[in-house]
């Protein structure tokens, strides 16, 4: 089934709606919009602390935004000069010409976005329904791909949890609008409060301020003329990237990812199962795994330090790797002998240990340059 097959919101219509309310920008953010063929993005910016810093790509996962990296950013400044941008009918961006919310439309969003700015090769981050965007983007253009962190990445998992089945119902043609008559009295409060706790390891972590900020974005996505229609659309388009086999299943381009990899996986997750994160250490060639037991979806909102010390790590053992190859390449063009370095023992990364083993605790597991 395509993303294109019934009745959508035509982009004339949502061009003329009137926007529904100023979109939240943290202290040291700048929003733009960029117009491209066929779309226009809106990119939320955190420039790097100073110039010369390679560039950095935030994707979001479905009926999220840009917004959802506000956390990290800030603490990767010093090391990347950040963007993260509203994906086509998501937070301030508007539907797309062609209504297409595929995972491979997504993709072609980002490889536009990147390919008119030149911005590549960039450190690509994606979470959910971002992840599987990044992993594609990742595996059709590893030119634009410098390193890959992915935050519970939605990659086709044969047993689906009982607590992700709801969000895939999205992807039936009539359960949004079923859905909407259904919740037509919640409140934006309840609304949020119910992501949230299907989002959140633990809800309790959020700030009064943060909850409110939350509640504020629903009550203004809510106006929008084509949010359900950009929801519906784009679950439909996961559903449909786990059924596609071959060179284009997600499994498959995984393993063609050359990019250094860092994948998140969170133990509280009711969206994307935790012990789909050996299969990803299998799949992606040179990665490593951080586990947060107590997390939930969104590791990068309840963990923002904790993944950014990670990435950090990443950067830190991609530069000794890289410095170490040209060594070698250095030493041969000398006609000079190297024995090459005995890599680390990969051996199988396993299950992640059960959830709640210690809290807080992280396990890490490595194969980078293996």
């Amino acid at each position: 089934m395509s993303s294109t097959d019934s009745p959508r919101v035509p982009p004339a219509v949502a061009a003329v709606a009137p926007k529904p309310g100023a979109v939240r920008v943290a202290e040291g953010e700048r929003l733009r919009e960029v117009g491209l063929p066929g779309l226009t993005l809106t990119i939320r910016s955190y420039p790097g602390t100073r110039e010369g810093l390679p560039p950095a790509l935030y994707v979001h996962g479905l009926g999220g935004s840009s917004q959802n990296w506000s956390a990290l950013m800030p603490l990767l400044s010093d090391v990347v000069d950040g963007e993260a941008l509203d994906l086509p009918g998501f937070g301030d961006s508007p539907p797309p010409d062609d209504g297409n919310y595929s995972v491979t439309g997504h993709t072609r969003a980002v490889i536009r976005y990147l390919d008119s700015r030149r911005r590549g090769p960039v450190h690509l981050f994606g979470n959910s329904m971002g992840g599987a965007v990044a992993t594609r983007v990742a595996a059709v253009r590893p030119d634009l791909v410098r390193t890959l962190t992915l935050v519970s990445p939605a990659l086709p998992e044969i047993r689906v949890q009982r607590t992700a089945l709801p969000t895939g119902l999205l992807a039936v043609p009539g359960v949004a609008v079923l859905f909407t008559r259904l919740t037509k009295e919640w409140t934006p409060e309840q609304r949020v409060r119910g992501v949230m706790a299907l989002c959140y390891g633990d809800p309790n972590r959020v700030s009064p301020e943060g909850f409110r900020a939350a509640v504020d974005e629903m009550e203004r996505r809510l106006r929008l003329p084509y949010f359900w229609d950009a929801m519906a659309r784009s679950a439909r388009g996961v559903v449909n990237a786990y059924t596609l086999g071959g060179q284009h299943g997600l499994w498959r381009q995984a393993e063609r990812v050359l990019a250094p990899t860092l994948l998140v996986y969170g133990g509280r997750d009711l969206l994307v199962s935790y012990r789909m994160a050996a299969r990803a250490v299998r799949a992606f060639r040179e990665s490593r795994l951080l586990t947060l037991p107590d997390a939930g979806h969104v590791a990068m909102m309840e963990y923002p330090d904790t993944v950014a010390t990670a990435f950090r790590e990443l950067l830190a053992d991609v530069g000794a790797l890289e410095e170490s190859r040209r060594g070698t390449a250095s030493q041969a063009e000398a006609g000079g002998s190297a024995e090459p370095a005995e890599p680390a023992e990969p051996g199988e990364p396993g299950e992640p240990g059960e959830p709640g083993e210690a809290k807080d605790s992280t396990t890490y597991r490595t194969k980078l340059g293996s």
